[in-house]
């Protein structure tokens, strides 16, 4: 006898809006030592020493990578301000704040992304955002998942960007992996998939949005694992190296591409890390923790 199609699958497939096995709303298996680190009130907030290509040449720079649990909206897909109040439209998810500062000759650069990404089911990423600021302009982009795919909102000072909205579909995001492999690296893809290319990246290289066809390879050694990530339509590749232990501590990453007919190197290493609530540390009193960071003042 055939097996009933279960009745989620049929409304999905009514609206056109075929599920694959990266969406569909299976339960995680999140593990005691995960939720004694994750939910412990506090964030895990890490600085690197940044080498980034920008106009063909390397510059320093320091990037922060902020990994936090966070109550969410599923329905507005922002952070709850009453989650006690929320009911079933509460989501625990990890949220990352990815930021780069750099400066180009005389001009600095400043670079912020959010990912946010369920932990209570396997599911893509809700929501990415990201803006960027220099003395030329700023420019302003974000995702949101909807039943028709991704939605995205960009805003740009440039002419040919300008303000755009349009749908992609639903599929791995690479903004989406850094969470994922924090999360669990045995839920990383691997092999060939479609991927949907950083915003950061998409920003700096003025590329459209679109998928794109990706391979990816996780290496496991003795202390550490290395995700790498290769996207040959862009001339690309990405490989993010981490701790080979939960809860998986990224110590560093490295990107090739081609920027002003050449290859170069974009490549950050581990600094300093500190556990905090950080939301919390915002008195004068505080300024001496950005030292712990290795941060300047």
């Amino acid at each position: 006898m055939a097996k009933s199609v279960p009745v989620f699958l049929l409304l999905l497939l009514a609206a056109g809006c075929q599920p694959t096995p990266s969406t569909l709303p299976t339960n995680r298996n999140l593990s005691a030592d995960f939720k004694k680190y994750w939910y412990s009130g506090q964030a895990e907030v890490n600085s690197y020493l940044l080498e980034q290509s920008r106009y063909g040449e390397t510059r320093a720079g320091t990037a922060i990578l902020i990994f936090v649990t966070e109550d969410f909206s599923k329905k507005k897909q922002v952070k709850l301000d009453h989650p006690a109040e929320a009911g079933d439209d509460k989501i625990s998810v990890l949220k990352m704040n990815f930021t780069k500062d750099f400066i180009t000759g005389i001009y600095p650069y400043s670079m912020m992304l959010s990912a946010f990404t369920p932990l209570s089911v396997h599911s893509h990423s809700l929501k990415v955002s990201m803006s960027s600021q220099e003395w030329c302009g700023q420019v302003y982009s974000q995702l949101n998942q909807t039943h028709a795919g991704y939605q995205l909102r960009s805003h740009s000072y440039f002419e040919k960007e300008g303000d755009e909205e349009i749908m992609i579909k639903e599929t791995w995001l690479e903004d989406e992996l850094w969470n994922i492999l924090r999360i669990s690296p045995g839920d990383l893809p691997i092999g060939k998939f479609d991927l949907i290319p950083g915003l950061f990246f998409s920003r700096l290289l003025h590329t459209p949005l679109t998928v794109t066809a990706a391979e990816a390879t996780l290496l496991k050694e003795a202390t550490r694992q290395v995700y790498s990530l290769n996207m040959p339509s862009l001339e690309r590749s990405l490989s993010i190296s981490f701790e080979n232990q939960s809860p998986y501590k990224i110590i560093g990453w490295e990107e090739t591409f081609q920027e002003r007919g050449k290859q170069v190197t974009t490549r950050a290493t581990l600094n300093k890390t500190l556990l905090t609530d950080y939301w919390t540390k915002n008195s004068n009193a505080f300024l001496p923790l950005r030292d712990s960071l290795g941060l300047s003042r």
